[in-house]
């Protein structure tokens, strides 16, 4: 099952995490500069959820939790 919210369609995406070596010029330093980036990715926050159909079943989908608060689903 791919990571995708059935309904505001977020899904993973890609990104990196970037090591800073050395002082800040705001701490008196001569400035930070990249050492390395490593990728990595940033996964929305998907809950398994039982939803109403609109034929009045119910169904198991992967809904985020800010479709969730904003109230788009509607809970069986």
């Amino acid at each position: 099952m791919a990571r995708i919210c059935a309904i505001t369609g977020k899904r993973p995406v890609k990104g990196s995490i970037i090591h800073r070596k050395g002082q800040t010029k705001k701490s008196g330093g001569i400035g930070t500069h990249v050492t390395k980036a490593t990728p990595r990715k940033f996964r929305p926050n998907l809950q398994r959820v039982r939803v109403k159909t609109a034929s009045g079943g119910t169904k198991r989908v992967l809904v985020s939790v800010k479709a969730l608060k904003a109230g788009l689903v509607e809970k069986a």
